[in-house]
């Protein structure tokens, strides 16, 4: 149910500073120092040899002292305590973290720094989430599981996009971040009468932002995603890596989420699904929302051709669910109706059976897309 609790101020939040361009790593010292000079960078092994010796040299050519924190996959407890650990072992703690890599090293960042009671800088090296400007983590059991969202009072102190860097991942990562942008505005208009994550009525700016993006995606979405296959930087490429970074950021925080992210939520019970990408899981609960929202076909078909231009699920076998069981179907609707999702942010009947049933019309809508376009 939709503000139970009365709200009637509105909230937005936001980083306190945000900087996008190319090459922005080497100038990182300048933004990071204000922060702290001990800093620990939570960063996997693969991200370090693309980033993470450039930024090291960065801090350490600057007088920082920086300690690596080798992230090992899942934002889950147990590895947050770890990282914890390493930060506040020697006689003199790190006095701030930074976050090197994706959305899950970015939430593991985010959680550490709020337990620490430290500062916290992103530095995101995919534009495949909107995590990094979120004061909040998603995170997981360690075997990949959805656990538990976990809300800070504080945004990101720093968010710093080296597009250089960015334009240089895999073209599906972009289209997995278009995916869940995508999802920002669908969601926000439905719940404008709901309190967003800080607690408030959403904005007209954040109103703004979350039409800002969608339009972004539109009309440059699969021209960016080309780019990216040729590693090049462009003016559409830049616009979505703001749009999917920022845009995104902003708006599902202070726009709100509804049931695209809770069925997301839910895809996380099936372990075949754990090789998906955020965004393509978030993708598939986005046509969802559209059919729950009595979207046209019309419009339905603007949004499927996006997203089937740039890849992204839109039916079962896209998912990677050829033999799909009702009862698996049924957990994924259990799990994301649980107390407390997002789901219920919305202003009409839902229950499990609701969910169940959205999640076999968007595959045979998604189906049926396919054939008429030719490409089922």
């Amino acid at each position: 149910m939709p503000n139970p609790d009365k709200v009637t101020e509105k909230v937005f939040q936001s980083p306190s500073k945000y900087i996008q361009g190319p090459s922005a790593i080497k100038n990182a010292a300048r933004y990071l120092q204000p922060l702290g000079q001990r800093p620990l960078v939570v960063v996997d092994d693969i991200v370090y040899k693309i980033a993470g010796e450039t930024l090291l040299n960065a801090l350490n050519a600057a007088g920082m002292s920086p300690t690596r924190g080798a992230f090992t996959g899942e934002a889950s407890l147990q590895e947050i305590k770890r990282l914890a650990d390493i930060a506040t072992s020697s006689s003199t703690p790190c006095d701030f973290i930074i976050a090197l890599g994706g959305g899950k090293t970015i939430d593991t960042a985010k959680q550490i720094a709020t337990d620490l009671h430290t500062p916290v800088a992103v530095l995101p090296t995919t534009a495949s989430t909107d995590a990094p400007c979120s004061a909040l983590s998603v995170l997981y059991t360690p075997e990949g599981e959805f656990h538990k969202y976990s809300f800070f009072e504080k945004n990101p102190n720093i968010v710093l996009v080296d597009t250089s860097i960015v334009v240089k991942a895999p073209a599906r990562f972009l289209a997995a971040g278009i995916g869940d942008a995508l999802a920002t505005n669908v969601e926000a208009r439905e719940v404008r009468n709901s309190p967003n994550f800080g607690k408030g009525l959403p904005t007209r700016v954040s109103e703004a932002i979350c039409q800002k993006c969608e339009e972004i995606l539109f009309q440059y979405g699969k021209q960016a995603l080309e780019a990216n296959k040729a590693q090049a930087l462009t003016p559409a490429f830049e616009a979505v890596v703001e749009a999917n970074t920022l845009l995104s950021g902003l708006g599902f925080e202070s726009g709100g989420l509804a049931a695209a992210h809770a069925i997301h939520d839910g895809l996380t019970a099936l372990p075949e699904l754990h090789h998906l990408m955020h965004g393509e899981k978030v993708n598939f609960g986005t046509v969802c929302q559209l059919l729950l929202s009595n979207t046209s076909k019309q419009e339905l078909d603007r949004y499927l051709t996006l997203m089937v231009s740039v890849g992204l699920p839109v039916t079962f076998e896209q998912l990677g669910l050829k033999q799909v069981k009702d009862e698996e179907l049924r957990r994924v609707a259990k799990l994301a109706c649980s107390p407390g999702e997002t789901i219920w942010n919305l202003d009409c009947v839902i229950n499990d059976d609701v969910v169940y049933g959205l999640l076999k019309a968007a595959d045979a809508v998604g189906r049926e897309f396919m054939a008429r376009v030719g490409k089922a």
